[in-house]
């Protein structure tokens, strides 16, 4: 197989891994969405999560770093519950937050090195496939941010004051992600 046809697998399995098989990874970045409304402080944050998740992916695609899944998937439960709970108790985006999410990040690139690892990456290209994978995974995120954007927009019309719906939909996060936290506890 040519590696140009290796390359648009991976970033298929990428786009995959978020859209339709990521959801606790959807309602981070929804989080993450929720927690400012405007799109440069939005992206600043998304750019933070995806430098951080890149360098886990790589140290943990070639092997330096390892933790056990269940860990990891519990830990990303968590960074959900965190984020809204920040939603819920900041009124404005602190500086602060760039680095909770840059943490975060890395945290989620532990999982997305989980999942890339059961593909098995092969050692002559494995850069390059493992951009290609990220590629993936950033259409991904991107995707759901934009259709998070466009919603809101059309909410927007219907309700004046969008700000009304940050704490309930946060709420609702948050208690995705301790439902999740918990399962995986007991699932261990």
């Amino acid at each position: 197989m040519s590696l140009q046809k290796k390359f648009l697998i991976f970033i298929k399995s990428g786009f995959q891994h978020i859209i339709p098989k990521g959801f606790d990874h959807i309602v981070f970045i929804l989080g993450l969405f929720l927690s400012c409304l405007k799109i440069r402080p939005l992206l600043i944050q998304v750019t933070a999560f995806t430098i951080a998740h890149s360098i886990t992916l790589v140290l943990a695609g070639i092997g330096l770093i390892q933790l056990p899944g269940i860990l990891v998937e519990s830990l990303i439960a968590l960074s959900i519950v965190w984020i809204a709970i920040e939603n819920c108790l900041l009124k404005k985006l602190n500086k602060s937050k760039f680095l909770v999410v840059f943490f975060f990040g890395l945290l989620h690139g532990m999982g997305f090195a989980s999942v890339i690892s059961q593909y098995g990456l092969p050692k002559e290209n494995f850069l390059s496939l493992l951009l290609a994978f990220n590629i993936g995974v950033e259409i991904g995120q991107l995707s759901v941010l934009t259709l998070a954007f466009i919603l809101i927009n059309i909410i927007r019309y219907k309700i004046n004051e969008i700000d009304k719906m940050r704490i309930p939909l946060s709420i609702l996060i948050g208690v995705i992600g301790l439902i999740w936290f918990i399962e995986r506890i007991l699932s261990f």
